[in-house]
């Protein structure tokens, strides 16, 4: 069993597009999407669309479910802008997306962690910037999941971990947004450091191997000025600013 990771697109198209072509020449056709695929001031509707044209197995992230929870006004301005472009036919097929997918009997898919779609689970915040979860947090965050390989997305940051029972923890990492800033639980800043758009291939290997899951991260160039100036035509100078660099505006 081969298959790509993708997660955190967040309307950027382009990005989207590279991967598509990367993985196309890498061979590569079984791929699942682990959520937050539309918010943002990109491309929503056509990403939306790319997507459902795709037919991949795809979770709901917490911007999906914000996006069908919340009213308008009281959504943040990249959920806002995504929901007025989407049309009734996303909206269905945002309706049909499940919180987690187990595609094989070992494999676990998650947004944030196996119990929550805005948890973090591989990294943990501290001052304000993100550090590597502690063995103990990661044991507490599964939750006594023992799947062999767990995937999950929502920091963005990609990585691979494993526990001391030896699963396999993978986060891809974002396809669309290599920075942001948020105030959940309190005001932190997440940065990759480069543009680059983010996926991961996971193989099952032999099990004489002695590891039963391969993974290989993945981090692909593509056109982030066309992304970045879409996010200024949208007044959004910090989505900007965060696709020209992988990092927040200073004051972030």
């Amino acid at each position: 069993m081969k298959f790509a990771l993708l997660s955190d697109i967040h309307g950027n198209l382009p990005a989207l597009q590279a991967v598509l072509t990367c993985l196309r020449a890498q061979g590569i056709a079984q791929v699942v999407n682990l959520g937050d695929s539309l918010s943002g001031p990109l491309w929503p509707l056509e990403t939306a669309q790319c997507l459902m044209q795709q037919g991949w197995p795809t979770l709901a992230g917490n911007h999906e479910r914000q996006l069908l929870s919340l009213p308008p006004e009281r959504m943040g301005a990249s959920d806002a802008y995504a929901h007025a472009q989407l049309s009734p036919a996303v909206f269905d097929w945002l309706r049909q997306l499940p919180a987690t997918l187990r595609p094989a009997p070992d494999v676990l898919l998650c947004h944030g962690t196996p119990g929550s779609d805005r948890h973090y689970f591989l990294h943990s915040m501290v001052a304000g910037r993100m550090r590597l979860a502690t063995a103990q947090e990661i044991d507490e965050r599964l939750g006594g999941e023992r799947a062999r390989l767990v995937a999950c997305g929502h920091t963005h940051l990609p990585g691979v971990l494993q526990t001391a029972h030896g699963q396999t923890l993978v986060n891809p990492g974002s396809v669309g947004l290599p920075a942001y800033d948020d105030d959940r639980p309190e005001p932190h800043v997440v940065e990759n450091g480069s543009p680059h758009a983010r996926y991961a291939v996971a193989e099952r290997l032999p099990a004489a191997s002695g590891s039963a899951w391969a993974v290989t991260l993945h981090a692909v160039p593509y056109d982030h000025e066309a992304a970045a100036r879409q996010a200024e035509r949208n007044a959004r100078p910090d989505w900007a600013h965060a696709l020209r660099t992988g990092r927040m505006p200073a004051g972030a």
